[in-house]
């Protein structure tokens, strides 16, 4: 059996016509209107800023005029107070249009980044467990963080952008209109040329930001690994590799930050080279001009008015434009992980939940002749094939290795199976929606990890909304309220980053009071007790005998004697069902259980001598 194909490698070398394609629907959603009332507004405050704008210039030039003329010298004339006092008020009032814009759009930007953040974040819990096993955790969260930062860079700088071409584009048909062809080919001639050394130069950096963006994830993520790892660290006292790793790739960083740099500072002194000579030329044709009375001194401080004022955006744009760029390649590895495939995903039309499973406690549980690997090279279950029915309970026992937490993942859902069925209350859990699957399952795992809270909120993270009786009940049937008590700030007690305050079976204890909160139709039980000592677990264990009752359990062990019980044990070696059967039965088969009970009998009489 092989298992299917699941190209999940993102494409994070997409066109940048592509990305913003992408982005647009944000900003024009369906579900908002207010948003698209204010992006037409921002839009319409740009050119009524713009041409308010394009005044000012000329009410200079007019002024200068005025204050030139000849009989100023004689004393005759009189200061143009209307000129200076129109100037002032277009001033203020271009001023107020381009704030004015900042401040309609605002509330466009970051609900826009919101959005996406929100998106991407719901669509990492929506990937498989397979995703997640084969990424760090830390580059993932930091590639979502600098596309959220990316979108709102990018819309930021589309508002000196699209102004600055626009200004471009009115003053080049104001000069031809006051002045002639001459000056207006020698401005889009240098705006040309500026824009495609802008264009050619910027693509080229894109490659070393795109290096500096991988060594930045790489070195996020060795040290969000190794802090994680903390204990572990420390057990084998290695943390001068651990500080060498990632100093290794904050070097390599380091490299490519500095490499960026250079190539910034070449960038900006080429667009400001351009701009200097198109100055130059423009200068020396207006001053000949005004030589030879074409052109008066009014005139002359109009036209390089008009280029200060646009060649000064202009100068900025290069770095407003690298800054775009940067923010693409953010924003492509966000839109990247957003292509990555669901490869769990929800039918079209999804099997409603039976009454067994969605009103009553219990549901059957079938698994068919399932094949599955977690990759093709290796397949791990080969055939297996067992029953619950509806309030048994079954035991999975075998060595490690042989599959047994594996059942418990398909059974989830985590994933789906090469071949044969799962089913829920004869019904094949891929016709079910993950939600409705899930919200019936109750899991207990080996390894419990906590969320960086209190106690209280990690136990009631099992029925969200549930009250604090409820909390400190299911807390004292996995007997841990009184060791909660103890502690003194009860219930409000921090846990620490993935509950290592707490030993290893106070988290176990935690977890399996959040799973009986849940209250769940199925128990699944992953060495539920592994962690704890030998007289707590016969208290869990009653207490799990409890809650099981009127519920379909399965319970994957690896100690025998918490197993005896069970309806039925299923004995896994080799990925394959090799015994079945209850307690009594294997034993008297005297088969690989019968040897298995045996060693683990007298390692318990050799343990109980010792003391």
């Amino acid at each position: 059996m092989s298992p299917p194909d699941s190209a999940n490698s993102a494409a994070l070398s997409k066109p940048v016509s592509l990305t913003i394609s992408r982005l647009l629907p944000y900003l024009w959603p369906d579900n908002a209107p207010w948003m698209r009332a204010r992006l037409v507004l921002a839009l319409l405050m740009i050119v009524v800023g713009k041409l308010v704008a394009i005044f000012v210039p000329f009410l200079y030039s007019r002024i200068v005029d005025r204050l030139g003329h000849a009989g100023y010298a004689a004393g005759v004339a009189t200061v143009p107070v209307a000129l200076i006092l129109g100037y002032g008020l277009v001033r203020i009032s271009a001023a107020a249009f381009n704030e004015w814009r900042d401040s309609v759009f605002a509330p466009v930007r970051y609900r826009v980044a919101r959005v996406a953040a929100m998106r991407s974040f719901r669509h990492m819990h929506g990937l498989s467990l397979r995703f997640h096993l084969d990424r760090r955790t830390g580059g993932v969260t930091r590639a979502i963080e600098r596309g959220t930062e990316a979108i709102e860079t990018l819309l930021r700088m589309a508002l000196v952008i699209f102004p600055t071409l626009l200004e471009a584009l009115i003053v080049t048909i104001v000069i031809w209109w006051l002045f002639d062809l001459r000056y207006a080919a020698i401005i889009l001639v240098a705006v040309g040329i500026y824009i495609v050394f802008t264009l050619k130069f910027t693509s080229w950096r894109i490659g070393i930001r795109r290096r500096m963006n991988e060594s930045n994830s790489e070195a996020t993520g060795k040290a969000l690994d190794s802090l994680l790892n903390y204990e572990t660290v420390k057990y084998f006292g290695n943390e001068e590799h651990e500080a060498g790793r990632y100093d290794e790739a904050q070097a390599r960083y380091e490299r490519a930050a500095v490499r960026t740099q250079y190539s910034l500072s070449a960038l900006n002194f080429g667009q400001a080279a351009i701009i200097a000579l198109a100055v130059t030329v423009i200068m020396l044709l207006a001053g000949h001009d005004v030589s030879v009375g074409k052109l008066t001194i009014g005139k002359f401080v109009l036209i390089n008015t008009y280029l200060m004022q646009l060649y000064m955006p202009l100068n900025f744009l290069g770095s407003v434009y690298s800054s775009i760029r940067t923010a693409l390649v953010d924003l492509e590895h966000m839109f990247g992980l957003l292509e990555e495939n669901q490869e769990i995903r929800d039918p079209e039309s999804p099997v409603p939940m039976k009454a067994t499973l969605a009103e009553a406690k219990a549901a059957e549980i079938r698994f068919e002749d399932v094949h599955f690997g977690y990759t093709k090279a290796r397949e791990i279950l080969r055939g297996v094939s067992f029953d619950v029915p509806a309030g048994g309970m079954l035991a999975i026992v075998g060595p490690t290795g042989a599959g047994k937490s594996t059942i418990s993942r398909l059974l989830f859902r985590y994933y789906d199976v090469w071949s044969g069925r799962v089913l829920v209350d004869g019904t094949d859990v891929r016709d079910l929606q993950q939600s409705d699957l899930r919200a019936a399952i109750g899991v207990v795992p080996q390894d419990t990890v906590l969320f960086n809270e209190t106690i209280g909120y990690n136990i009631a993270y099992g029925r969200l909304g549930s009250t604090q009786e409820k909390v400190e009940n299911a807390a004292r049937l996995a007997q841990i309220h009184d060791f909660i008590m103890s502690l003194p700030d009860g219930y409000q007690t921090r846990v620490g980053e993935r509950g290592l305050k707490l030993s290893g079976g106070e988290k176990q204890r935690v977890a399996i009071a959040r799973t009986i909160l849940k209250d769940p139709r199925i128990l699944l039980l992953d060495e539920a007790t592994s962690a704890l000592d030998t007289h707590t677990e016969r208290e869990i264990q009653q207490a799990l005998r409890a809650v099981s009752a009127e519920r379909t359990t399965l319970v994957i062990a690896h100690r025998l004697s918490t197993v005896v019980d069970a309806d039925q044990i299923l004995v896994l070696a080799g990925g394959q069902v090799q015994e079945r059967g209850n307690h009594a039965e294997l034993i008297a088969l005297g088969g690989l259980y019968a040897n298995m009970w045996a060693s683990q009998d007298a390692g318990t009489e050799q343990e109980a001598a010792a003391v």
